[in-house]
């Protein structure tokens, strides 16, 4: 038996996984931006830092993964959104900091390689990169069998560049700061533990359940797409917009996100009705008979992100937001004390 032979019947197959590379390497290369002086597929991605367009330029770095999500997207046989949403998530991590997300890689681990599994993540991971015109600089796939059986992990990494005066920290919110949410479609990339959990550990739904009040499958309602609001972001620093602070709401919610940027001597309270609470969170909390607080933690609950401004900012914040498509509203305020949070309970 020929050495390929040999390692293909030890279940990786190097042969497969060059064909379905093949397949959607015109997406990835779709992302190409001119800083990028190699194709993918060296041994490491080169990118040159255009120092004309910055004084002191900073890097920003981020990683993270999709976590169980995965599992929900192998129940529905459906894997080009958790490619958008790990490009997402990480671009929504570093653009709270201000920076321009400028290349992204990926890690996929397998357990077997397959398709179309492998090329619908690498399209949505093209596509969601196009998008924010990020490059995909570069990725590994790992085929191991006995590490990961029929399941896959996938990983990203994002770097960025924002300059240095423009650093968003959240040191200058002050009370009297108003919090501005802006809208999810659903979980994004956290709390799927949780919610696989009550959804169906006790086999009354599965993901192809469609549910009226959801208007769609429990899986469809789970796998909407983590958004990415670095476009809003970008226009309000272009505007020079008093953007003060940024938290990303993901595992943890607004309680454990939001303290991260605070000042120490600053809270914030919160009353988030004014934005919708998407129907699945509804679904979840009903059937989990979840508390508000619990709630509030694992998940998002309806707000992806919250902007910190001064409140003569905030009818133009609020204009920059809509007018990239995104729904946001009013929902607190920034008050003296010692970096908590307090989220009113909807009546």
């Amino acid at each position: 038996m020929a050495k390929s032979e040999l390692y293909k019947a030890a279940g990786v197959d190097i042969d497969l996984a060059t064909t379905l590379l093949d397949r959607v390497k015109a997406d990835l290369g779709s992302t190409r931006r001119p800083e990028m002086l190699t194709p993918i597929g060296g041994f490491g991605g080169l990118f040159q830092i255009d120092l004309s367009k910055y004084k002191e330029p900073i890097m920003v770095a981020s990683i993270d993964g999709v976590g169980t999500k995965l599992m929900v997207a192998a129940m529905m046989e459906k894997y080009d959104t958790v490619g958008c949403d790990i490009v997402n998530h990480c671009i929504n991590d570093i653009s709270v900091q201000g920076a321009e997300p400028v290349y992204f890689l990926d890690y996929i681990g397998i357990g077997k390689l397959r398709s179309p599994l492998y090329e619908q993540v690498l399209s949505g991971i093209a596509k969601a990169c196009k998008a924010a015109g990020c490059a995909v600089l570069g990725g590994e796939t790992a085929e191991m069998p006995g590490m990961y059986g029929n399941d896959f992990d996938l990983v990203g990494v994002i770097t960025g560049i924002v300059e240095k005066s423009k650093i968003i920290t959240g040191e200058k919110i002050r009370p009297g700061h108003v919090a501005i949410g802006l809208a999810s479609n659903g979980p994004h990339t956290n709390g799927f533990s949780l919610a696989r959990k009550i959804l169906f550990d006790s086999g009354k739904y599965t993901a192809q359940t469609y549910v009226d009040s959801l208007g769609e499958t429990v899986g469809e309602a789970l796998l909407h797409p983590h958004i990415c609001y670095y476009p809003a972001i970008r226009q309000a620093m272009a505007e020079g917009i008093a953007l003060d602070g940024i938290a990303h709401i993901t595992g943890g919610g607004l309680y454990d996100n939001v303290p991260r940027i605070l000042p120490a001597d600053v809270s914030v309270k919160f009353d988030p009705a004014a934005l919708p609470v998407p129907p699945i969170f509804k679904l979840m909390v009903e059937e989990g008979n979840v508390s508000h607080t619990e709630a509030y933690r694992v998940f998002n609950m309806g707000v992806g992100m919250v902007w910190f401004v001064p409140e003569d900012a905030v009818t133009r914040s609020l204009e920059i937001i809509r007018a990239n498509g995104y729904t946001a509203e009013v929902i607190g305020a920034v008050v003296p004390g010692n970096k908590s949070v307090e989220v009113a309970e909807q009546k």
